[in-house]
Parts: C-alpha cells; structure tokens; sequence
C-alpha cells in the first residue's frame, strides 16, 4: 500500500495547492493546510505529510502522517524483559565498525521522515573509508548525476526535499558512485521487488569487489517474512537469493518518534537514547524487534528530537553544519520563505540546501548549511522575489 501511496504522490504533486503555487515545490504551511482541508482524498494526509517533509516542516510531517491510522503500541511483559536483555551500542559507530566485514548495507527511510535521511549522511565518510563505493537509491532517478556532481530539481521526486538532495551532494563529494535502481514505470507490488533487486544485483556482479550502500523506502529493507505476503519476498531478500550475499540490513522505520507521543514505540520510550542506538546483548545479538522478527538484522531507535530556535537539532549532524541567522534587516514584510542554495548550482535547477518559513519579526530565522557560499532566496507571502544575497559559510 505505501508503494501505491508514493505513486499517487508522484502523480499529483504537479497539481495546485493554491493559485499562487501551481510552480512552487517549497510551500507555506499556510497553504499545504489549505490543501490538507479541502481535499477530499482517502490519501490526503499521505500527501500533506510529505509536502510538509520536502518544505521542512518536521513536526507537521509527523503530526499530519499521524492522521493516517496511527494506533497506540503496546508490549508484552515477556517482550519488556527481551528488550531490556540488550545494551546500547551508538549505531553509527557499530554500523561503520561492522561494515568492515559487509560487501552490502541496506538502509531504510519513512519518506516523509527527514532525519532518516541526516542519520544516513552521518555514515557516508566512514563507510567510505571502509570501501564503500556505490551509492544506489531508490529516489533516485538522474543518470547524469555522476558527471554533474550534484542533484537538481528533475534528479527524482523525493530529491526536491533539501536534506535528501545534502545527503546525494555529500555522497558525491567524498567520491561514492550513485546508480539508480527503482523499477521501470508501472511496476508495483511482487514485479517491482524482483525488478529492484535484479538491477542492484546486475551491478553488483559486475564489480565483485566492491562495497555497496542501498538507501531504500519502508519495507524493501526487509530480508525475512515481508509485512505485504504478495510480495513474498522484498528486495533485500531478493537480493540475497539474487547475489548469495547476506545484506546487514537496518530499520530505521520502527523506532522513531511520532508526531503524537502516544503512537511512538514503548521501546523509544524505555531505551531514551541521546544518540542514536543499536541494541546488542552480551552475545552479539542485536534486537530486531522481537525474538521471533526475522525481518532485518537490527532496528535503529533514535531518540526524540530535540529543537534549537524551532530547529531539529539533528539537522546540525554532529556539529558539521553551521547555523545562519537571516540578518533582520534582509526582511520587510512576513511571513516570508527563506532558501539557501548552493551558489554555483542555483542557476542550473539545484536543490536548496535548507528551507524555512519565518512567520514574524520575533521568530529566528535559522538556516542549517555546510561551510560553503550560499544564494539565499527570500519570498513574500505570494511566493515573489524580494530579496537575495550571497552569503559565506565558515
């Protein structure tokens, strides 16, 4: 049902949201709600939740893709006691420590959850470093990307979200080849599975020597029983029949926050990490959700986020980036939309860096960037230009 549910996003997201906005991708909240409102869509929320996503409006996507059935978890006393068997191990450096003795990773993402796709830049360099060098997304859809070096706005759908589009840029710039492996259009369901895995597996082949990182939507990580019984298999399970190789496979899905506290997982709750966590018991065992799941080798909990001024404090990865502070003096009327683009690719239909919405002259304008120049885009309230400058980032 998800893979339906990406399909129709893609099918409408070109539509209006509002006369004003028929060519925006970066929106107000204003007007995503606006849209929310009036739809009539059995898959509204689905659709608002990633509009929210791709302008950067954390919270709201959670909150918004909470409204599509959400139930409140519970736990076992016997599955409390497994859970608490195990210790915490900080995932990225157990996920790059145990890559030095994986050929393949296969790493998952809720498409409407932004973070999934900052925990994955965080293991870029190391996992380089260990020999990592083909980089294959399910989101992505741009065989020039390799040569260009960087995304752009037709590099696929989910790419026009500014943390997905970092996390492609940081790829290229440690050197990492990226390949595209999603199957052909009209494929759904058992085809699309078998079809994935058979095009990650065909170059996979034909560099025997080579490490592999997989970034995947939802289910598609899953090695063992598969929530969806047509599939019979999903691609990473596919793609170990395809290649005789066990792919270290990782959820992030499972264990992150809600938008609502009440639909997070208790075992988010009761594990409480500062850091991102990988559960390990005293035998090398990591918890993958239950002693009978066979789906994926583990399940990354991470923890509740934190916000800086209004912003996720993950969006900082580690102290790599940098925050900007739109100067007061830049803004005349609100609310305003602020865009950091990369300066040498806004001319050529890049990706902005970060997006934020500044609704008053009392909020802080925050901007999460790398080190680099920045073109930063300031549009008023009916999506015009009214400001633009360059801006460096140390």
């Amino acid at each position: 049902m998800k893979q339906l549910f990406k399909c129709i996003f893609i099918l409408l997201f070109t539509l209006k949201i509002s006369a004003q906005t028929d060519t925006e991708v970066y929106l107000f909240s204003k007007d995503i709600d606006a849209q929310i409102q009036k739809d009539t869509m059995a898959w509204k929320y689905q659709m608002g939740a990633t509009h929210y996503s791709i302008s950067e409006y954390y919270q709201k996507a959670l909150e918004t893709w909470d409204k599509n059935g959400s139930s409140v978890r519970k736990i076992s006393r016997e599955d409390s006691l497994y859970f608490n068997s195990f210790k915490q191990k900080e995932a990225k450096d157990y996920i790059i420590n145990r890559s030095k003795n994986e050929k393949i990773i296969i790493i998952n993402e809720a498409h409407h959850n932004n973070m999934h796709r900052v925990f994955t830049t965080s293991l870029l360099q190391g996992l380089y470093d260990n020999g990592y060098r083909f980089f294959g997304l399910e989101a992505l859809a741009d065989p020039s990307i390799n040569d260009r070096k960087f995304p752009i706005m037709d590099s696929g759908f989910y790419v026009k979200e500014p943390q997905m589009a970092n996390l492609l840029n940081e790829a290229l710039k440690i050197g990492f080849v990226l390949f595209e492996y999603e199957a052909a259009e009209g494929k759904n369901g058992k085809e699309r599975e078998i079809e994935e895995a058979a095009n990650i597996a065909q170059l996979v082949k034909k560099n025997p020597n080579s490490k592999f990182l997989i970034h995947c939507g939802f289910d598609h990580v899953i090695e063992g029983t598969p929530n969806n019984k047509k599939w019979e298999k999903a691609m990473a399970g596919r793609l170990k029949d395809e290649t005789n190789i066990d792919p270290f496979t990782i959820d992030q899905v499972a264990y992150t926050e809600k938008g609502d506290m009440k639909f997070t997982s208790p075992y988010v709750l009761m594990a409480n990490p500062k850091k991102s966590v990988i559960m390990v018991n005293d035998n090398g065992k990591l918890f993958n959700g239950g002693e009978t799941i066979d789906q994926t080798d583990c399940r990354i909990i991470h923890p509740i986020t934190q916000y800086l001024n209004g912003r996720p404090n993950w969006l900082l990865l580690e102290g790599q980036r940098k925050t900007y502070t739109i100067p007061k003096s830049k803004i005349t009327e609100y609310p305003v939309l602020a865009l950091a683009y990369r300066k040498n690719e806004y001319n050529q239909n890049g990706v902005p860096a970060d997006v934020i919405e500044i609704t008053n002259k009392e909020a802080k304008g925050n901007l999460i960037l790398d080190k680099g120049i920045y073109k930063i885009i300031i549009k008023d309230k009916n999506y015009k230009i009214i400001q633009e400058f360059d801006v460096k980032i140390k």
